[in-house]
């Protein structure tokens, strides 16, 4: 009986190993297609990861324009390379998506002060500007009745991102427009659009973050490159550290560095072209960044936007893009496009690269003044921006496209009623012999006015012209 209970459990033991063991193998084969399984020394990748990958996944729009040479992939959820003189987008990456600015919002704010102040306004701190710090904002410790200049807010600004100075020269700018803080945001957001910005809105004139605060990579390059003119601004950001000496409240020094790493030779971020910049970052944000860089040839902008990778190597990979792969096309050496009398400028040019050919081309043309025959071309590469310049239309086109006319065309009868001319109808005017006294005078006045129009509409172009030349002295011919 003993023999026969040992033998029955073993038969058991043996059944139930044999039942368990394929269970065990095929559970311990991976999964294919599930992602869910790591091998030795691997963990799964956590949602940040996953999203910070996907993010460096995604391909650039301008890869994939035929002719177009191949950008580098980055960890920015949205980049931007465009050249600050013609407007010309080399590299894009969801340049028209709406991200958060964090402090690259400041960038504005110091754009309308440099054109609505000058760098001896005082700068006054308000209660309101210190109480919207919290504790890890940065600021310069700023007290409430305190008062800086223009130009120390503005470096502040830009170089500790303090954001109740930040806010202090929205006030105080604001009161110079004949209003308040709420009068510079709402100058922050019609600037942003005379600019050509199309996905921004501003609420804060430092960047602290809000739901209705938001921008997009091609609207910062816009704003900087407009910014970029002033030489103010230039001035700033070929410092890399500054000192607000004592105030009428504080006897002590303020000293604050230049934050953006590539413009320190020291640092491993160096980059030898770059000119300037502002750094951003909030927990909605992530990191923002923006960048100048000049090689003596080409002036750019890069700006990424969400990027939580390393932002500074992105833009250098940018930078090295575009600087290696595209060149300047001269527009005068071109046959003009239908329409256009000349350009503004002898250097308007577009940027090319190798392989694209100017006869490949499209255009559109914009009006802007059709008294003066003012207007501005942007050229086209199967749909990608290669560039833009200010242009005289003939007034040929300006009648086409407006219904403007620079012609006298009206004949008199007996009567003295007018109309225009008809087809192949002599232009001329006729007056009867009645009226022919006073109407001699009136065509001596007129003559006279339009001889002082003529005059002061030359005057008026050479100012045009000379503040053009002054807001583009910084750029280096091809």
């Amino acid at each position: 009986m003993g023999k026969f209970i040992k033998r029955l459990i073993a038969a058991a033991l043996t059944l139930i190993m044999t039942l368990l063991l394929p269970a065990v193998s095929v559970n311990a084969e991976p999964q294919q297609g599930t992602g869910n399984t790591a091998s030795a020394g691997e963990t799964e990748l956590s949602d940040f990861e996953k999203q910070r990958k996907a993010s460096y996944d995604t391909v650039p729009e301008t890869n994939s324009i035929d002719g177009w040479p191949e950008g580098p992939k980055v960890y920015g959820n949205s980049a931007i390379v465009m050249d600050m003189d013609s407007g010309a987008i080399l590299y894009g990456k969801k340049i028209d998506e709406q991200h958060y600015p964090a402090s690259i919002t400041k960038l504005l704010t110091v754009l309308l002060a440099l054109e609505n102040s000058g760098l001896d306004d005082e700068v006054v701190m308000s209660q309101e500007s210190i109480d919207i710090l919290r504790s890890d904002y940065a600021s310069i410790g700023m007290r409430p009745g305190e008062i800086i200049s223009m130009k120390d807010a503005l470096y502040a600004t830009l170089f500790a991102s303090a954001n109740e100075v930040a806010y202090a020269v929205g006030e105080n700018v604001g009161k110079q427009m004949g209003g308040d803080y709420s009068t510079f945001i709402q100058a922050m957001n019609d600037r942003s659009a005379e600019l050509g910005c199309t996905g921004s809105h501003w609420t804060n004139a430092n960047g602290i973050h809000d739901e209705a605060h938001y921008t997009t990579a091609h609207d910062m390059a816009l704003i900087t490159s407009e910014l970029y003119r002033h030489e103010e601004f230039r001035e700033i950001e070929e410092s890399l550290s500054y000192t607000i000496g004592p105030t009428n409240m504080v006897n002590e020094q303020r000293v604050f560095q230049q934050h953006h790493k590539m413009l320190w030779p020291d640092n491993q971020n160096y980059y030898e072209y770059c000119t300037g910049g502002k750094t951003g970052y909030t927990d909605a944000s992530r990191t923002t960044l923006v960048t100048t860089a000049d090689n003596g040839t080409l002036g750019l902008v890069a700006v990424v936007l969400q990027d939580d990778g390393d932002v500074y190597a992105d833009t250098r990979a940018m930078f090295d893009y575009a600087f290696a792969n595209f060149s300047k096309v001269m527009l005068d050496g071109e046959e003009k496009p239908e329409g256009i009398r000349s350009y503004v400028e002898n250097d308007a040019y577009v940027l090319l690269p190798q392989g694209v050919t100017y006869d490949s081309l499209e255009e559109e043309i914009t009006v802007q003044d059709e008294k003066e025959a003012s207007g501005r071309v942007t050229f086209y590469y199967q749909g990608q921006n290669v560039g833009s310049a200010d242009v005289t239309l003939t007034p040929e086109y300006i009648e086409e496209t407006t219904g403007y006319s620079t012609k006298l065309r009206i004949t008199g009868g007996e009567d003295g009623s007018s109309r225009p001319a008809a087809e192949g109808e002599d232009e001329k005017i006729s007056v009867p012999v009645p009226q022919a006294a006073a109407a001699g005078a009136l065509i001596l006045v007129a003559a006279g006015l339009i001889v002082y129009g003529i005059a002061g509409r030359c005057a008026a172009a050479r100012r045009k012209h000379r503040r053009i030349k002054d807001r583009r002295k910084y750029k280096h011919k091809g």
